[in-house]
């Protein structure tokens, strides 16, 4: 099952006067479980394909389809409930919400789609097992290291149980060692779960991991590469 499916993608943006081209014509599709990564030098395109991917920006030209929807066909409020719904993101800043809890930030997002209590309750604690995070339930984040941050915010990303999470440079902001306890535990869920994960990245480590790469250079596909298994 294809879960993105980018055809002749363009995405242009206005800087200055100048007109920016951030994608140009990209075509590329990822299939449900992959754990794969999008790498290339600051200004390829790559993030910009991502947040394409989250509904999070719109696009110039082109389409991009997620689980067989056309974001470009849908309006802002359906593009919110296939971002609510379907994806899962986790950013190299974290995004926590500072004044709550480890469970409260995990479980914030079953709270907006209407889960009830007991079951976000039953969610959380499970994702929190998956983590490693048993016990550290009631810390805020400034309680919390960076690699414990952001193991929150794969728990948040994972207990809506979407079937695409898009990683921005998760381990941007992490030492090696802890770099590479996420991305084992990332691996794992995928493994276990089969839920896609889609990075962007810098890191050698992270393309270590993936099962398959695509560099991006001036928004065009480079090469394509798939590692056997």
């Amino acid at each position: 099952m294809t879960v993105v499916q980018a055809k002749n993608l363009v995405k242009d943006y206005s800087l200055n006067s100048i007109t920016v081209h951030a994608l140009r014509g990209l075509n590329l599709e990822f299939q449900a479980g992959e754990f794969a990564a999008m790498a290339g030098p600051s200004g390829s395109g790559k993030s910009t394909f991502l947040h394409l991917a989250g509904c999070l920006d719109t696009l110039t030209a082109g389409s991009m389809i997620i689980n067989g929807q056309d974001t470009a066909e849908l309006s802002g409020k359906a593009l919110a409930l296939l971002r609510r719904d379907s994806i899962g993101f986790i950013f190299q800043a974290y995004n926590l919400i500072p004044v709550l809890s480890t469970e409260e930030n995990i479980g914030f997002p079953l709270t907006l789609l209407g889960v009830d209590r007991r079951e976000i309750q039953e969610r959380t604690a499970k994702v929190l097992r998956q983590v490693g995070l048993e016990g550290m339930e009631k810390r805020r984040p400034k309680e919390m290291s960076g690699g414990q941050q952001q193991r929150v915010a794969i728990a948040r990303a994972l207990v809506k149980r979407p079937a695409l999470i898009l990683a921005d440079e998760p381990t941007a902001n992490l030492d090696s060692q802890t770099g590479r306890e996420i991305l084992e535990i990332m691996l794992k869920l995928n493994q276990e779960l089969g839920t896609s994960f889609i990075f962007s990245t810098h890191d050698q480590m992270v393309m270590d991991f993936a099962r398959r790469i695509v560099y991006i250079r001036d928004g065009q596909i480079e090469r394509d590469e798939a590692k056997a298994a």
